[in-house]
């Protein structure tokens, strides 16, 4: 196994090979949204409908990624990454050399198809590359890439699109694809086969109460600040007064916050994985009911939203990690829940953005979105809570 050295600690290059591809994810995930008024001004349609750009990709990482992975549940894992990498690579093709809108979208859909199955896999064969007691910080090294993407791949890739083309963005996506297909093709190893997964048993594990409990926290936790992140814009500029250009500072924060979170949230929760989501959720509750007080005062919003996304990526490895650990203790090889977790990240996304624009356009005005996502983050910790009692309770039956 080859390893590179992190301040002296060996590290699978593997990991690394998994952290570039979730990085070109990650950036053509989120770039969109600054992509958006070029594309519609070249296909001629409305910044709403161009927004079906994102809602595509979204769609395809939910219902994608589960059917993706009980298609290839014959293939090896390093087999299956390749491929992923191969749609990654034709969809962000397809997408900027769109000759119509139609194709755009296709091309959306095409890509997204990576994004679950590839994350849910390749979170798996992350923890298996390391010791057991560095399996949450292997997850989150490759959930860095994520990070960065929003930390400086989305700002590059909007500022490409807005100097040269959007299609130039995804053509530097493109490379960015290839680059991490060789990158697993030379330094993931291959997997020893464990068979031919049971799809009924796979299916079963659905249905057990701690798998369940642990996807509950995926949907309501990493909504959580996604509810108030979505509407910062308004919230800074209308409340704490910011201006325009100054939001692009608070995004910053924001994605500052997120590589923090995730690299310390790793780190702490192979120490003690069930404390540290008790307070990463309890920490992000506490920070947004205060941005929802102190919202005008532009230094503590700025570090609210800081705050914020570090104890929210701070859970987001953890909570994968206990989701295969409660997978396999279902007895399932984890490859389907682990990959259909994801999405229930993308639809806990989907839900905190819809709930902050409710709470708005209810007349709670702009700074609603920060006490309805402490709201789901409470959630969140009540079901983290209620895991840790039944682990606990199954513990004391033995």
């Amino acid at each position: 196994m080859r390893f590179l050295t992190l301040k002296g600690i060996g590290v699978p290059a593997a990991i690394w090979a998994l952290a570039v591809a979730a990085f070109g994810i990650g950036t053509t995930e989120f770039v969109i949204s600054g992509l958006l008024p070029g594309i519609a001004a070249e296909f001629g349609v409305s910044i709403s409908m161009a927004g079906y750009a994102a809602t595509s990709y979204a769609l395809g990482v939910f219902f994608g990624a589960p059917i993706l992975v009980i298609l290839g549940m014959r293939l090896p894992q390093k087999a299956m990454l390749l491929g992923l990498l191969v749609f990654f690579v034709v969809g962000n093709v397809l997408t900027a050399l769109a000759p119509s809108f139609g194709w755009v979208l296709a091309g959306r859909v095409v890509t997204s198809l990576t994004h679950g199955a590839f994350f849910g896999i390749g979170s798996i064969l992350a923890a298996d590359l390391v010791a057991p007691d560095r399996r949450t910080t292997a997850i989150a090294l490759m959930f860095s890439g994520l990070t960065v993407a929003n930390l400086a791949g989305v700002p590059a890739g909007t500022w490409l699109g807005q100097a040269v083309s959007w299609r130039a963005t995804f053509l530097a996506i493109t490379v960015i694809g290839v680059v991490a297909l060789l990158a697993v093709l030379a330094w993931v190893p291959k997997t020893k086969s464990r068979g031919v997964p049971s799809l009924r048993r796979e299916l079963a594990a659905f249905g057990n109460a701690h798998v369940l409990l642990a996807m509950g926290i995926t949907i309501f936790g990493p909504a959580a600040f996604f509810t108030a992140i979505t509407y910062i814009s308004p919230m800074m500029t209308r409340l704490a007064g910011y201006s325009e250009a100054g939001v692009s500072g608070i995004l910053f924060l924001f994605g500052l916050g997120l590589f923090i979170g995730n690299l310390l949230g790793g780190r702490l929760a192979d120490r003690a994985l069930m404390p540290l989501l008790y307070a990463t959720l309890a920490g992000q509750a506490l920070v947004m009911f205060v941005l929802f007080v102190a919202v005008e005062s532009r230094a503590a919003s700025a570090l609210c939203v800081l705050l914020m996304a570090a104890f929210g990526f701070a859970s987001v490895a953890p909570i994968q990690r206990l989701v295969l650990d409660k997978a396999r203790a279902a007895g399932a090889s984890s490859n389907l829940i682990a990959s259909f977790n994801i999405g229930l990240f993308n639809l806990g996304n989907a839900i905190g953005a819809w709930l902050g624009g409710w709470v708005i356009a209810r007349g709670f005005g702009y700074a609603s979105p920060s006490w309805a996502g402490a709201s789901l983050s409470v959630v969140a910790l009540l079901l983290a809570l209620a895991s840790g009692w039944l682990a606990a309770a199954r513990v004391g039956r033995k």
